[in-house]
């Protein structure tokens, strides 16, 4: 994700509360899903007691009425014998669940909890299917799920949460699934996804529009975008199809798009193979504050540059394909991005001098307690969209330049690839580096991710960086 100036602003600023602590598991029910899975920003995010395997999501929306009517498949395995599970779901009327085929009951409580008691109790290591069936109007929650497009169109947008507002999942990062999108719309309306679209058909006045994802995905990398779309197709030198598409006021970005194919063979040579088989964009004319990496077809804001696209190009791999195991890892996702398009590309493609820009960057900082106040790693709840973008490029510069380009490029290709369409944590990546270094970067790690300072020379200034 990248936000605009103001909005990273109001974040370096922002405390929210933490949320309840999660029940004594020695008191839990063992015959019950555990409603939240612990994260220690988001506790009541995700669910015990299963693992998805595919989402198979179904809607009819008709953007005049906002009138969403939904149907979500989720395949599943339960880990644990299962009398009651929960999903998370915030998005309209729940009409009907199913379990198996057989009728199961259902209670809404707090912010986005569904809770389903099959007819038959769940048992651990089988496969189970649930089905919930849903309506209504969607809420427009502006940037942080289901939004409402100035034309009339909607899309579904938001970090760290998104896709509870129009399908029910265990929203987690730690439960990735394969993905579908069967959509009906008005046959003058358009239907945007991730993944591939494998059909697009007008029958009668409504069009139906199916995207598949073969690759695991989270649930706020999810996305779907409905409005009067233009399209632009192109395709890698690999045979790799781009597809992106632009609302009526988006036009303007389609230069930018042009230069797709170029900027994913720039984070291919960085970081290894794409990591998936299809690509493209998603230009939307709203006014929201972020644009965001939704897999293979990123959510772009009207405010979008060149910088833009290689930020959310570079979170295919970087969030995506390797996404973080808590919210507090979050340094993985946005450090890589914001230092790939704001030092990477200008070095290599402008021929800038990035090691002259990080001193500038720093004398501008140093001075300024603000700026070093919220630590890279485990920067807290409600502030985790914040010093990830502008104290995280300096921290990769900074360690490139201690380990030397040959370790820093060969060893972050390497921890890709060893943790592709998983997950990983800033402690693992930590201790990945040092693994490939006889240098101790302990006291390096420690200064720049862990302290409300800036680090002390040594640190601020290594290999060629001194001055």
């Amino acid at each position: 994700m990248r936000v605009s100036a103001l909005c990273c602003a109001i974040a370096v600023g922002l405390l929210v509360a933490a949320a309840p602590a999660l029940a004594d598991p020695a008191q839990a029910d063992p015959l019950v899903g555990a409603p939240g899975l612990g994260d220690p920003y988001y506790p009541m995010d995700g669910n015990g007691g299963y693992d998805v395997g595919h989402y198979d999501v179904g809607i009819d929306y008709d953007p005049p009425s906002r009138h969403l009517i939904g149907q979500t498949r989720v395949q599943a395995r339960a880990t644990q014998a299962l009398r009651t599970f929960n999903l998370d779901f915030a998005g309209p009327e729940v009409r009907m669940v199913t379990v198996n085929g057989l009728p199961a009951a259902w209670e809404r409580s707090d912010e986005h909890e569904l809770t389903i008691t099959p007819l038959l109790p769940l048992l651990p290591g089988l496969p189970f299917v649930a089905i919930v069936d849903y309506a209504g109007t969607a809420v427009d929650a502006v940037g942080a799920g289901w939004t409402i497009t100035p034309s009339g169109g909607a899309f579904a947008a938001g970090e760290p949460h998104s896709a509870t507002t129009w399908y029910p999942l265990n929203d987690t990062p730690l439960d990735k699934a394969t993905f579908a999108l069967h959509a009906t719309v008005p046959a003058d309306w358009e239907v945007m996804s991730n993944g591939r679209r494998v059909r697009n058909e007008v029958r009668g006045d409504k069009r139906v529009v199916d995207w598949e994802s073969k690759y695991p995905v989270l649930g706020y990398l999810t996305t779907v975008a409905i409005d009067r779309f233009t399209f632009l197709e192109q395709r890698r030198a690999d045979g790799t199809p781009l597809l992106s598409a632009f609302a009526p006021a988006a036009e303007h970005n389609r230069e930018t798009e042009q230069r797709l194919p170029e900027i994913l063979d720039f984070a291919e040579n960085l970081y290894g193979p794409y990591p998936f088989d299809v690509a493209g964009g998603i230009y939307v004319d709203a006014d929201i504050e972020i644009s965001l990496e939704t897999q293979t077809r990123p959510i772009y804001a009207p405010w979008t540059d060149l910088e833009t696209v290689v930020h959310e190009i570079a979170h295919q791999w970087w969030g995506d394909a390797v996404s973080v195991r808590q919210w507090s890892d979050i340094c993985l996702n946005e450090c890589f991005a914001s230092y790939t398009a704001e030092y990477l590309w200008p070095e290599q493609k402008d021929g800038e001098d990035v090691d002259a820009k990080y001193r500038e960057r720093l004398a501008e900082t140093l001075g300024r307690p603000k700026f070093w106040r919220i630590p890279l790693e485990d920067p807290g709840a409600g502030r985790e969209f914040s010093s990830v973008y502008y104290r995280g490029p300096l921290f990769l510069h900074a360690l490139r330049k201690q380990i030397g380009d040959d370790v820093f490029f060969g060893a972050v290709k390497e921890f890709l690839r060893a943790h592709a369409y998983g997950n990983a944590s800033m402690p693992e990546f930590r201790a990945f580096i040092q693994s490939k270094t006889t240098a101790d970067l302990t006291g390096f790690f420690h200064a720049w991710l862990s302290t409300e300072a800036p680090p002390p020379d040594e640190f601020l200034y290594p290999g060629v960086l001194r001055v």
